[in-house]
């Protein structure tokens, strides 16, 4: 009999472990590039913050693991099974001693109209005029150090399909400690103005921006591949004068080995031209610095036995994982460039 519970209790341990170790695993393999190795924050939500892990309810995070926000940086993974959501939330969890809270579906009832005046007085200045957030998809260059999170976007399919109203007062009433999110109890807004604010925000659902279809990347290559009728010195000089002719500045030219093998020692039949549209680029660091991707721009030249190969990433395959419609535009503009400029070098 006692055999049989410690075997029971040795099962029961070994298959807790294997779910943590899961979580832990799915985490590294999926979140941690923006949320942080350990929960920390990147360009992602920092999820360790006990202020943060204390004002959500597990089910706001299953349904912004399956949802995530559509037009952000924080993209659906439906390929998650509830097992892997379950294991992922308890992994995330493990960073905070405060138990989840637990909120009702039951709606908030106040003035919606009385809520949008107090949004434009008191949240405006952070969540925006509208509710969506800053430009782009949540992300910024210049976010100050001394901010762990930069406000989010409360007019958005994701977040309002993940928050409950009372979860949403919850938050306006007690804020989030170590952000910009305060109380506004504490601050003179009544409990009355606060549920006037969460039914404005649920108000946002009657004109919440839809998904945008994905972009058919069928026929669409990874990267470009060109083979050019010229040397390797002739076609990187013919790519320069290309590049000063679309009015972008040539940065440098440098060997495909250059600082990894020993000055003097690296090939010289392999070289990457790099140039950049300042003005462009700043436009597009505000929306979304995963930018560099692609720019600066980077193409590569290359012998290739008999061949001089030219390649350069394909920025329109990216916009696939940007998730963001704004970025989608500048992904296809760039990729008219990069095709143009080959087409000039190469003629």
């Amino acid at each position: 009999m006692y055999r049989l519970i410690i075997i029971g209790l040795g099962l029961l341990i070994n298959t807790m472990a294997l779910a943590s170790h899961s979580g832990e695993h799915l985490y590294k393999q999926n979140c941690s590039i923006c949320h942080g190795f350990n929960g920390n924050g990147g360009v992602g939500v920092p999820l360790a913050l006990d202020a943060f892990l204390s004002s959500v309810s597990d089910d706001y995070l299953v349904k912004t693991i399956r949802h995530g926000r559509p037009g952000r940086i924080m993209p659906a993974f439906g390929k998650f099974s509830d097992a892997d959501v379950e294991a992922l939330i308890g992994h995330i969890r493990s960073w905070s001693n405060t138990p989840a809270p637990v909120y009702s579906n039951q709606p908030v009832k106040g003035n919606a109209e009385n809520g949008g005046k107090l949004f434009t007085t008191h949240c405006a200045v952070c969540h925006g005029a509208e509710g969506r957030g800053g430009p782009g998809t949540g992300v910024t260059m210049s976010r100050p150090r001394s901010l762990p999170i930069l406000a989010p976007a409360l007019n958005n399919s994701g977040f309002l399909a993940s928050a409950s109203d009372e979860m949403i007062k919850s938050t306006l009433m007690k804020g989030r400690e170590g952000t910009p999110m305060i109380s506004f109890l504490n601050n003179g807004l009544t409990e009355q103005d606060i549920n006037d604010l969460v039914a404005h925000i649920r108000s946002f659902e009657k004109t919440v921006e839809k998904v945008q279809p994905g972009i058919d990347l069928k026929d669409e290559p990874a990267v470009f591949v060109r083979e050019s009728p010229y040397t390797v010195e002739e076609t990187v000089e013919n790519l320069v004068n290309a590049v000063e002719s679309m009015n972008f500045r040539l940065i440098r030219i440098q060997t495909l080995e250059s600082g990894v093998v020993e000055e003097g020692k690296e090939e010289k039949g392999q070289v990457i031209i790099y140039s950049c549209n300042f003005n462009l680029l700043n436009e597009a660091l505000k929306i979304d610095p995963r930018v560099g991707l692609f720019l600066p721009c980077r193409v590569t030249v290359f012998q290739h036995g008999d061949k001089v190969l030219v390649m350069a990433a394909n920025p329109k395959r990216m916009s696939d994982v940007f998730n963001n419609k704004e970025l989608n535009k500048i992904c296809n503009d760039m990729r008219h460039v990069y095709t143009d400029m080959l087409d000039e070098a190469l003629f």
